[in-house]
């Protein structure tokens, strides 16, 4: 009898040995399986967010001189037509993170940040100088500057930086829908995001 009993109670500690050690063996085949899709995300959404636009305006640029004090003034000016396209892009390629599969977290640690190029073409009108003020080199360069100047303040108070910015959060939402259907924690350096709406309100 007795030793019906311990075959029993050492066949049942075998089957739970077994278990238990399936069971761990199933959790981690889930983790590195959820790892390899995280990783496999963030490789999708690594690519080149690209806003294109275009500007058109037109500038009145106007230099003066003074010469023998206020007795003689030599005035310069030219209508300047500017045709510029600008992209706002963000190359997620740049994205950094780390994955802690221990306590089942993604966490991004660097956002790029968006790279703004202007390329304006100037036509020139209606250009007027004399002999003692000439056009020269440095006044089509400060031109160019006046110019990209303006136009980049416009861009700041246009819709194609809050269309970029909305673009960047919609492709970032992708590892908080995929963390949270895997039962996994995002951060964005410390901080745990718990709704995608929180996005919006990182400083990026």
């Amino acid at each position: 009898m007795r030793k019906i009993l311990l075959g029993v109670v050492i066949t049942l500690v075998i089957l739970f040995t077994f278990k238990y050690c399936e069971d761990r063996r199933d959790n981690r085949v889930e983790l590195r399986e959820s790892s390899a899709l995280i990783q496999e995300q963030v490789k999708n959404v690594g690519k080149l967010i690209v806003i294109e636009g275009h500007f058109s305006e037109v500038f009145n640029y106007k230099n003066s001189k003074n010469f023998f004090g206020d007795y003689l003034t030599s005035e310069k000016k030219a209508l300047v037509v500017v045709n510029a396209d600008v992209t706002i892009a963000y190359d997620l390629s740049k994205l950094e993170y780390q994955i802690d599969e221990a306590n089942k977290t993604l966490t991004i640690t660097y956002i790029p940040k968006e790279e703004i190029k202007i390329s304006p073409d100037l036509e020139y009108y209606d250009v007027q100088a004399d002999f003692f003020n000439p056009f020269e080199a440095s006044d089509y360069n400060q031109i160019k500057d006046i110019i990209k100047s303006s136009l980049s303040k416009k861009l700041e108070n246009s819709e194609m930086k809050s269309n970029a910015k909305n673009r960047l959060i919609s492709e970032l939402s992708k590892f908080y829908i995929l963390t949270n259907s895997l039962g996994w924690t995002l951060k964005y350096n410390q901080t745990p995001i718990e709704a995608a709406t929180e996005l919006n309100e990182l400083d990026l």
